[in-house]
Order: structure tokens, then C-alpha cells, then sequence
């Protein structure tokens, strides 16, 4: 069974799913990718208490603050108030991509809030060895959106995240993505708000997790990576971030989206990670 709940904070209200319950809580965090991300994942663990959430400003958590910026520091703010008002602290975390930013966010501030956190490439681009290209990259990619729309920008988006290995002139050679080659739409809807490609998350990219807080926490770190996306951005990201938390990343099947199963087209393998995860959290 799944119960929806809607916690009023004074920035946002933030909406978030309880399914099942039993052991643990076991919260899964997306950004920007919301709650309805994770019902591939969700459906494998049903001897749990799973809980979901939409970031503020994204799905059904509608902001009242005005802005429109997503905040690691912020978001672990939002996850802090949920896992209050879920009376079941320590809760263990599986956080995806910005969601394990704002996950890494979370114990810093709240180190006893999280049993174990499980943060599946974390795009900290600031991290990588060619830090300063791939933030070139970026703004390549923000540019694409800027003038051309979602379906510009999301090509651009693709032909990024599925670079191999740093990015080198013979990325920044590359000719303007083509939107129809990725199946994308080519007329320009005049939105720019979307949180991946306009510059509302550059927050999450940028942020530099505070490695002495982390270390020191009572939390269980680990840093995950996707075994077909290892020599991308955010599998390189998640290299770099284990190495300076001291520890080796775990490799997961398939993708950055490795768990996903239909939800938003980009199929991973959920089962196999699932039962990696649950391998993962029994420590």
C-alpha cells in the first residue's frame, strides 16, 4: 500500500509517498528526476518501507519562496524535515545523481539522520581532473537549450553524458547535436525553466561536498557507479568522489539510470540493481 503525504515547510510544500512498510526506511532521492522515477526500484523491495519524494520545485512540491535555484543544502533541508516527520530516523538513503548530491547535503548537515547512504553518481563535475572543460561542456550544453529549446538542449545533453573519458578538444570540435538523430522534437516550445538543462541546478554540479564532515560522520558512505557508464561524466564523477572520501566506488549494473525499468525511457536493468542495492545496504 502507498500513502501520500504533504509536508508544509515555509519555502515549499513538499509531497512525498510512504510504500509498504517494514525495517528500516529505505528513502530514495531523485533530482531532477522525482518520485515517480523510482517505482522500478521501489516494487523490489517490498519487505521495506520505502519512501519517495518530489525535490521542491519539481513534480508536486510546489515552491512558495519565490526562487527557483535547486540547492543541495536546501533539498537536504526538505529531506531532513521528511525524515522528522517520518519518526523513524536513521533512515538509510539511496540517492541518483542530484539526489545524491543533495544526499552527500544531507549528512553533512543531519549525519545522524542517514544509516547508510548509497549515492549513485553524483554529477560533481568540480571533482573530475578536467574540471574546467567539463564546466565548458556544460555551458555548451546550457547554450544549446538557451537558443534553441528543449529538443536542442537535450541533444546536446546526450551527446555529453555519454562522452567517454575527458573532455578534449576533439569533444569541443564536435558539430551542433542534431535533435532528430536522438529522437528529439526540433520546433522550440519557448520554455527555458526545464531543471536539467537550464542553469537552475548549476547548485548541484558545483557544490563541493565537504569531505572532513562526511569522513567524521557515524553514516555508512558508499559511492556508487554504473558499470556501462564508468568512463562518462558522472561515472568519473563518482570515481573522483569516492577517492576523496578515501574509499573504492561499487560498481552497479547497467547505466546512470540503471534502475529505471519503463519510467522515462531509458531502461536500465532495476532488477539486477536492485539486488545489488539490497547487497550493498546489508553491508
Amino acid at each position: 500500500m502507498t500513502s501520500t503525504h504533504t509536508l508544509e515547510t515555509p519555502g515549499a510544500d513538499i509531497v512525498y509517498d510512504v510504500h509498504g512498510s517494514g525495517g528500516r526506511p529505505l528513502l530514495m532521492v531523485g533530482q531532477p528526476m522525482a518520485a515517480d522515477g523510482f517505482g522500478s526500484l521501489a516494487s523490489h523491495f517490498p519487505d521495506r518501507t520505502v519512501v519517495t519524494y518530489d525535490p521542491r520545485g519539481i513534480g508536486r512540491s510546489v515552491r512558495k519562496d519565490g526562487r527557483v535555484e535547486h540547492v543541495p543544502d536546501v533539498q537536504a533541508g526538505d529531506l531532513h524535515a521528511v525524515i522528522q516527520a517520518l519518526g523513524a530516523g536513521p533512515v538509510d538513503v539511496f540517492g541518483s545523481s542530484g539526489g545524491a548530491v543533495a544526499a552527500l547535503a544531507l549528512v553533512t548537515a543531519h549525519p545522524d539522520d542517514v544509516g547508510t547512504l548509497v549515492a549513485h553518481e553524483p554529477p560533481l563535475t568540480g571533482m573530475l581532473p578536467d574540471a574546467a572543460a567539463a564546466e565548458r561542456a556544460g555551458q555548451l550544453m546550457r547554450d544549446a537549450y538557451r537558443d534553441g529549446g528543449f529538443g536542442a538542449g537535450m541533444a546536446a545533453f546526450m551527446v555529453l553524458a555519454s562522452w567517454k573519458g575527458e573532455f578534449t578538444d576533439d569533444y569541443f570540435a564536435l558539430p551542433p547535436a542534431d535533435p532528430a538523430q536522438f529522437g528529439m522534437p526540433a520546433e522550440d516550445d519557448g520554455r527555458r525553466d526545464d531543471p536539467l538543462l537550464s542553469d537552475r541546478s548549476l547548485a548541484v554540479t558545483a557544490y563541493r561536498p565537504d569531505v572532513d564532515a562526511l569522513t567524521a560522520a557515524p553514516t555508512r558512505i558508499v559511492i556508487g557507479v554504473g558499470e556501462e557508464s564508468i568512463e562518462e561524466m558522472t561515472g568519473r564523477a563518482a570515481l573522483a568522489t569516492a577517492a576523496a572520501l578515501g574509499r573504492q566506488a561499487i560498481v552497479f549494473p547497467s547505466h546512470h539510470g540503471g534502475f529505471l525499468g519503463g519510467e522515462h525511457g531509458y531502461a536500465g536493468k532495476p532488477e539486477a540493481f536492485a539486488a545489488k542495492l539490497r547487497e550493498v545496504l546489508a553491508g
